[in-house]
């Protein structure tokens, strides 16, 4: 039995805590909110996974220090926003190789890094590995089965993560690749809100078929530029999340998309969900690295033209629709 943490108490957060309590590990989960801690601690329920009853065995507490102090593992699964600062407050009591799951998904806009480089950059002496893949937390929580990779800069380290998270209802796969992970987990959200806002407007499958094929295409030519692996973008992490995320509405992402695509504006989407949409924070990021890397990215556009340039749902997919014409993928077959 381990000492492991969640940090963030968010359905995410409280799934995996779920799922790590019953794997047989002592679990503390710690929220920035008092009143937070005391409805968990109380009620034993997070309103947002109806008919979830945490079990006893965890833990609440709002003393940082007490949630990171001693612990094997922590599983960091605040909103992406809060990634960096969460962590520079866990610097003080966090031990040399002590290890840090990451599972939110998300881009800084500012500096164009990943959650996985914000967390080493502000705990230089931690163990940082990512954990990501189509895994809905209403889902997990209710224990449908489910697979997700775990990515880390060792071997031995993923495996550690594995072990801590394989169950017979949750399947973990390694991966080297944490670039194209965590990749794939951020960019996917702002491909969902595309997804979402086509629903909005009241098109079809095919409209759909086509901004996830042609979404993953983008995600692929950036992740690969940045030093991802090809196959991770085909992967769980990849076009399993992807799939996941602009088909289910369990998707916040994709349910924001919905709304804009009926005519309201990003915040009023935002309120309406009542969770963070993640896609919103990265779309700007995911355009920023596209021009970095000199990589099209005309979906990724279209989604920041929306949300943030003024422009209708119907004028973005009008543009999207009437660009130049072009070949699928580059090939050497034809002369």
């Amino acid at each position: 039995m381990s000492n492991v943490s969640i940090i963030g108490t968010g359905t995410w957060g409280i799934a995996l805590g779920i799922l790590l309590c019953e794997n047989g590990n002592r679990v503390t989960a710690w929220s920035a909110i008092p009143a937070e801690i005391e409805e968990l601690s109380t009620t034993r329920r997070n309103k947002n996974l109806p008919g979830v009853v945490i079990p006893d065995g965890i833990r609440f507490t709002a003393s940082l220090e007490e949630a990171c102090r001693d612990q094997e593992m922590l599983v960091l699964s605040v909103p992406s926003v809060y990634t960096r600062s969460v962590a520079a407050r866990m610097k003080p009591y966090i031990h040399e190789g002590q290890l840090i799951v990451n599972v939110a998904k998300g881009i800084e806009e500012k500096t164009l890094m990943t959650l996985d480089q914000q967390i080493k950059e502000e705990l230089p002496q931690a163990d940082v590995a990512v954990l990501s893949g189509p895994s809905h937390a209403e889902e997990v929580s209710r224990k449908i089965p489910t697979a997700v990779v775990a990515a880390a800069k060792t071997r031995q380290t993923a495996n550690r993560v594995q072990d801590y998270f394989m169950s017979p209802v949750f399947r973990v796969y390694t991966s080297p690749d944490m670039i194209g992970v965590e990749l794939g987990g951020a960019l996917k959200n702002v491909i969902a809100l595309a997804a979402g806002i086509s629903d909005g407007l009241g098109c079809g499958d095919n409209t759909k078929a086509a901004l996830m094929t042609r979404g993953m295409a983008e995600i692929g030519r950036l992740g690969m530029k940045m030093g991802g692996q090809e196959g991770t973008f085909a992967g769980l992490s990849g076009i399993g999340d992807l799939i996941v995320t602009c088909t289910s509405m369990h998707s916040r992402n994709r349910r924001a998309g919905i709304l804009i695509g009926q005519g309201k504006t990003a915040k009023e989407a935002m309120d309406e969900v009542q969770m963070v949409v993640e896609g919103v924070y990265s779309a700007r990021a995911a355009m920023a690295l596209g021009k970095k890397y000199g990589v099209d990215m005309p979906i990724i556009e279209a989604v920041n033209a929306v949300l943030f340039d003024g422009y209708s749902a119907a004028e973005a997919l009008n543009q999207l629709m009437c660009r130049d014409r072009r070949e699928e993928m580059d090939s050497p077959l034809w002369t």
